[in-house]
């Protein structure tokens, strides 16, 4: 891998959602592609043995319990990166809750509440505070881990769908308001990635032989394909890309 190219030698990154899946990839990825890391989850533990791979790897890692629905955990997050590395380039938003399956008609309210302040206000409350170190060194990049569903909505994954589409114009909103600033702020929009947190959907045969007809590369993602795409866009191989999402979905037809 092109370190140079990529361009994240030295940099220092901030994933949420770090212990497995997406955001362990993630900071897998940025970590074998020369950046040191900062990563935080609810669960210590496994992050911290996330954070031994990282360091195995020759790169520096912090490790920081983190809610992605409380604000004083998400500031703390923030205040101990910047601590230890004087700086954030990238903050890669990946916390997420998983989606109540159901109607919107018939969806509590209380369950509405925690997919938006999980999914969309913890994104929100973090880009916040970060986005405003990036202003201040004029340069950055942001990348939200979105879903397709946030694209087109998924029958059933309503309040899902909507707290994603909140992301896609976070994401748009802030671009237009940090571009001034040197800080780029793109989303990622998977279809089905193949891990635990969206296990119950990958492992249904009868909805998956559904997917696969509507998708031309029959197979799901991995969590590894979207890091690469995280990488892509940090990097300065997309650096006129700002405001963007980049759906990764195996070419499938909505």
């Amino acid at each position: 891998m092109d370190s140079t190219f990529l361009g994240q030698e030295g940099k220092v990154v901030l994933v949420t959602g770090a212990s497995r899946g997406i955001g362990k990839a993630v900071a897998l990825a940025f970590a074998d592609a020369g950046a040191d890391l900062a990563i935080a989850s609810r669960k210590l533990p496994e992050l911290q043995a996330v954070g031994d791979e990282i360091r195995a790897m020759g790169r520096k890692c912090l490790e920081v319990s983190a809610h992605a629905r409380k604000s004083e955990d998400l500031r703390n997050l923030v205040d101990k990166t910047m601590e230890q590395y004087g700086k954030i380039d990238v903050l890669i938003n990946n916390a997420a809750t998983n989606p109540a399956m159901g109607a919107i008609v018939d969806t509590e309210e209380s369950v509405f509440d925690h997919i938006m302040e999980t999914n969309l206000k913890g994104y929100f409350v973090l880009s916040k505070l970060v986005g405003k170190i990036m202003r201040d060194q004029k340069s950055g990049n942001i990348v939200n881990i979105s879903s397709a569903g946030g694209v087109s909505p998924a029958a059933g994954l309503g309040p899902y769908c909507i707290s994603k589409a909140g992301i896609n114009m976070l994401t748009k909103a802030m671009a237009l308001e940090l571009g001034p600033y040197n800080v780029r702020v793109n989303a990622i929009a998977p279809r089905i990635v193949k891990t635990d947190f969206s296990k119950a959907l990958w492992t249904n045969e009868k909805l998956m032989e559904k997917e696969y007809k509507l998708t031309p590369l029959k197979v799901v993602a991995t969590p590894e394909e979207i890091a690469q795409t995280a990488l892509y866009l940090a990097s300065t191989a997309a650096s006129y890309m700002t405001g963007h999402v980049v759906v990764v979905n195996g070419g499938a037809f909505f």
